[in-house]
C-alpha cells in the first residue's frame, strides 16, 4: 500500500474532494498538519469556499470536478472523499480505478455490500483505501479503551454510548433529506461513530434491535433513534443518537463487574476546530478541565460524589493522518479498514430493519 508519486523526502501532495463541513473543519486542517502530507488540491466549484481555502493554505489549488483530479492522478498521492453520502461509492471507485490511495468520510457506502466491493476493488489493485472514523481518537474514547484494556471495570456488561443533541429546528441540506440515496439522517451520521466504537471496543454483533423516529415536524428522515446490540462477547451495548434531547445523558456510562465509568461532556476538538484552532499551534490539544473528567466506582451515582475521578487522555485526530502517512509510506497498518467499516454497516442496515418491522435482527457472521 504505497503513495504512487512523491519521492521519500518530500510530502504526499493530497487531493480533497469537498471543501463543505467535514473538507473544511476536519480533512483540510488535519492534513496540513500531518507530516509527511501536503494539502494541494481543493475541490469545489463554490467560489467563496475556494476563497477560505486559498485563505487558510497558501498555495493550495483548486479544481472544478473530481474528474479534474483523477486525469492527473500521478500528481497526487492520495485523494480524501468529503463530499455527500451519496457520491461516496461512485468517487471512491473512481479514485481506486484511477491508481489513488484513498480515504473516504463515513459512512463509506450506504450498504455493506458495497463497502465490500470497494474494499475488494482496493485490495486487487493493491491501494490502501481507508475510512474517517475520527470518533476513535475522541479524548473519553481513548480514555474508556484504556480502562476497557487494563480491566479496571472487570467484564463489561453494558456499554451506554449518547450522541445527543437539542436541535429543534431543522438546518436543511442532503443530511436531513428523506431521499434514499442520500441516506441521511442520525442512524448512518453519529450512529456510524457510535456503532464503530461499540465494535471497536467489544467486537461482532450477533443481534440488533433498534427504535427509529422522526420527531421534528417538516423532518424527512429519523433524528430519534435507539439500538441496542448484542455482542458475540456478552456484552450489550445500548446507543443513542437524538437531535431531540432537550436534557443531555452522559456520552458514557459503561457498567463492568467490578466497577462502572461514567463520562459527561463532548471531546473538545470538533469545537475547537471549528473555532479556527489547529494542532500544533502551540496550544494543548485534545485536552479538557479536571472538572469534566469521567468517574470509575461502584454504589454510587458520580454525581453524588461517587467514585474517583479519572483523567481524560488527550484526543488525537491527528492520529488518524500520521497513521495514513506511515501506512502510505512504510506499509504500517490501515487505521480504520472498509472491512471495518462494512460491519459497521451490517449493524446499520440491521437497525434499520428491526425499526421499520418492530422485530429484532440476527446479524451474519
Amino acid at each position: 500500500m504505497t503513495a504512487p508519486t512523491s519521492s521519500p523526502s518530500e510530502p504526499l501532495p493530497v487531493a480533497l474532494i469537498g471543501y463543505g463541513l467535514a473538507g473544511s473543519v476536519f480533512h483540510a486542517p488535519l492534513v496540513d498538519a500531518t507530516p509527511g502530507l501536503r494539502l494541494d488540491t481543493v475541490v469545489t466549484r463554490d467560489e467563496e469556499r475556494r476563497a477560505r481555502a486559498r485563505a487558510e493554505f497558501a498555495g493550495v489549488r483548486c479544481a472544478d470536478t473530481p474528474e479534474d483530479v483523477f486525469a492527473r492522478a500521478s500528481e497526487y498521492g492520495l485523494v480524501v472523499i468529503a463530499s455527500p453520502n451519496k457520491t461516496h461509492v461512485p468517487l471512491a471507485r473512481a479514485a481506486l480505478e484511477a491508481g489513488l490511495p484513498v480515504v473516504v468520510d463515513k459512512p463509506v457506502a450506504g450498504t455493506a455490500a458495497e463497502a465490500r466491493e470497494l474494499a475488494s476493488l482496493a485490495e486487487r489493485r493493491e491501494l490502501l483505501l481507508s475510512v474517517f472514523q475520527n470518533r476513535r481518537w475522541d479524548n473519553d474514547f481513548r480514555t474508556l479503551a484504556k480502562l476497557v484494556e487494563t480491566g479496571a471495570l472487570g467484564d463489561v456488561y453494558r456499554f451506554e454510548s449518547r450522541f445527543e443533541r437539542w436541535r429543534p429546528q431543522l438546518k436543511g441540506g442532503w443530511r436531513e433529506s428523506g431521499d434514499p440515496a442520500e441516506f441521511g439522517g442520525l442512524l448512518y451520521d453519529l450512529g456510524s461513530h457510535v456503532v464503530d466504537q461499540a465494535l471497536a471496543l467489544f467486537g461482532p454483533v450477533t443481534r440488533v434491535y433498534a427504535e427509529s423516529d422522526v420527531r421534528r415536524p417538516g423532518a424527512a428522515t429519523d433524528d430519534d433513534t435507539f439500538l441496542a446490540l448484542t455482542h458475540a462477547s456478552g456484552t450489550r451495548s445500548h446507543l443513542w443518537v437524538s437531535a431531540t434531547t432537550a436534557q443531555l445523558g452522559p456520552r458514557f456510562r459503561v457498567l463492568g463487574s467490578q466497577a462502572g465509568y461514567v463520562k459527561y461532556g463532548l471531546d473538545p476538538q470538533e469545537a475547537a476546530l471549528r473555532s479556527g484552532e489547529r494542532p500544533g499551534d502551540g496550544r494543548p490539544w485534545g485536552t479538557e478541565p479536571t472538572e469534566l473528567f469521567g468517574r470509575l466506582g461502584a454504589g454510587e451515582s458520580p454525581l453524588t460524589g461517587g467514585g474517583e475521578p479519572v483523567p481524560t487522555e488527550p484526543g488525537d485526530y491527528p492520529a488518524f493522518y500520521a497513521a495514513i502517512a506511515a501506512a502510505l509510506r512504510e506499509g504500517a497498518p490501515n487505521p480504520v479498514t472498509a472491512r471495518q467499516a462494512a460491519a459497521a454497516l451490517d449493524v446499520i442496515e440491521a437497525a434499520r430493519r428491526s425499526a421499520a418491522e418492530g422485530v429484532t435482527v440476527e446479524v451474519a457472521r
